[in-house]
């Protein structure tokens, strides 16, 4: 059975430190969860995580039955505050991401509903399970880097593409985006791989 690996498959799942890619990136099939405060801190936060990745292998596990399998992705995070303020100073209590993981085309609502209610039978002491929904994503032309650290380092490069976006002529749009491709668990703070992605459009002269 051949297994499904979209971050091989994707080129949107590769970058290189210090060099900044625009791409455009198709609409995209997602595990989503919301939520607001510090995500060090959180149990809110740890649950979403939780309930993502019991829902995420719950297919996985399911659709093999059925012929079809694929390599889990790895976690995904749209961040965004009512006031850029709290971003500026770094008070994370307020700030609301979406956490996310991507899912093949073939996973349907159907798959998913299934899949959720044997993720609750799983799982029953984390209610976050039944905030988790499947979604599309259109983020469209982005701009993208690698950056390699702690992710309490990573404003520098963010400012970076923000910059780059807004000296090329054009606006920034969309949600701040993050992509994880080390797991910190098993990975010093110093070698931790994010994808920083922000959607931009062309500015508009009227």
């Amino acid at each position: 059975m051949d297994k499904l690996d979209m971050k091989k498959e994707y080129n949107f799942y590769k970058a290189k430190e210090n060099k900044i890619d625009i791409l455009q990136i198709p609409k995209l099939n997602y595990l989503k969860i919301d939520g607001i405060g510090n995500p060090s801190s959180s149990i809110d936060y740890q649950n979403s995580i939780e309930a993502l990745y019991t829902i995420a292998y719950t297919i996985k596990f399911t659709i093999k039955n059925d012929g079809k399998d694929f390599v889990v992705m790895p976690l995904e995070g749209l961040w965004y505050a009512d006031h850029m303020s709290d971003f500026e100073e770094n008070n994370k209590d307020n700030w609301k991401w979406t956490s996310m993981i991507l899912m093949p085309d073939f996973v349907t609502k159907e798959i998913f509903e299934t899949a959720k209610i044997k993720a609750q039978e799983k799982k029953i002491d984390n209610t976050k399970i039944n905030e988790v929904r499947l979604e599309l994503l259109e983020e469209n032309t982005v701009a993208q880097t690698l950056y390699v650290g702690p992710y309490v380092k990573e404003h520098e490069t963010i400012m970076n593409i923000h910059n780059y976006i807004k000296e090329s002529g054009n606006v920034l749009c969309g949600l701040h985006h993050e992509i994880y491709l080390s797991d910190p668990r098993k990975v010093t703070s110093e070698k931790l791989k994010t994808i920083i992605r922000q959607p931009f459009t062309k500015k508009s002269y009227k």
